[in-house]
């Protein structure tokens, strides 16, 4: 059973999570400039953002955010401005590109991702590789710091010793950056973000941190030295992103993953996780190298 000092730490992180924040991201306000040549491309671009499997009352809160070039009463200033492929577009601008608009997604989403959470809440184009990215992002940070936090024991010669106390701060750490994941995946696809409203949510990744946190202790003590701290955190990047692809999937459809398909995810993810791992442990090897 986990520790009473893991439920007070995790209780101390939720302290400092603020569900309001991510509720501000995804309803900031925006206005996305629409330029085109002709009025079919504009439809073009305006059908691809607000795809007709979207409701009705969806669409209509979202159309109010796109403005075509010359409407009047269209804002000085927009958040983002898309141009029809084809058409000379400014820096700081997009271009729609029609046959392939993934690459508009990402392009938009690597220049302006303190808008990700808000255009995924509006726009269903954006959504899933929104809610892919944060769950990387989430599974890389987690990985990371189980590997910082880890060293101090399973690498005597880069600190001291790392106390039972230290072990669950960082599990509750873990648990807590998991549970922003699913705030911030909820608000991208458009759903209630919140402790209670993602009450089972947030019971289901506390029962998985344990679980984890088994599993990576025992490879610790199996394995000499650092041999278990990769493996390890490899776990940390794989129980993260499965219950973050589980997450998406419940919001965007209502139901999880199967068996299978979170079996498949997780040993995928494991390899990726011990070479995101791998990869910061060389990188923090260096200097202490150097000053050798």
């Amino acid at each position: 059973m986990p520790s009473l000092s893991t439920f007070r730490y995790v209780k101390n992180y939720l302290s400092h999570l603020n569900p309001d924040e991510v509720r501000e991201m995804s309803d900031r306000p925006i206005a996305i400039g629409l330029v085109a040549s002709s009025n079919d491309a504009y439809l073009d671009m305006e059908e691809w953002l607000l795809p007709q499997e979207m409701s009705q009352s969806k669409r209509e809160e979202s159309a109010v955010l796109l403005h075509r070039a010359g409407d009047p009463g269209a804002p000085v200033e927009f958040d983002v401005v898309l141009y029809e492929q084809g058409l000379p577009c400014p820096v700081g601008a997009f271009t729609f590109y029609r046959h392939s608009p993934e690459s508009t997604v990402h392009e938009i989403i690597e220049e302006r991702n303190d808008l990700y959470v808000a255009l995924a809440a509006h726009f269903p184009p954006f959504r899933q590789p929104v809610c892919l990215d944060i769950i990387n992002r989430v599974a890389r940070e987690n990985a990371m710091f189980t590997v910082a936090t880890s060293i101090p024991f399973a690498m005597p010669l880069l600190g001291i010793g790392t106390s039972v106390a230290q072990f669950a701060s960082e599990t509750a750490f873990l648990t807590v950056n998991q549970i922003r994941m699913g705030f911030l995946l909820a608000a991208a696809c458009d759903k209630r973000v919140g402790y209670s409203e993602q009450k089972a949510e947030i019971a289901g990744m506390i029962a998985g941190a344990f679980g984890w946190r088994s599993l990576a202790r025992q490879l610790i003590g199996k394995l000499p030295m650092a041999g278990g701290l990769i493996p390890k955190a490899g776990i940390a990047y794989a129980g993260t992103y499965v219950m973050g692809m589980a997450l998406e999937r419940f919001y965007s459809v209502g139901y999880g993953l199967t068996r299978e398909e979170r079996q498949d995810a997780y040993t995928e993810a494991l390899e990726r996780g011990k070479a995101t791992a791998q990869n910061f442990l060389s990188n923090l090897r260096r200097p202490q190298l150097a000053r050798v």
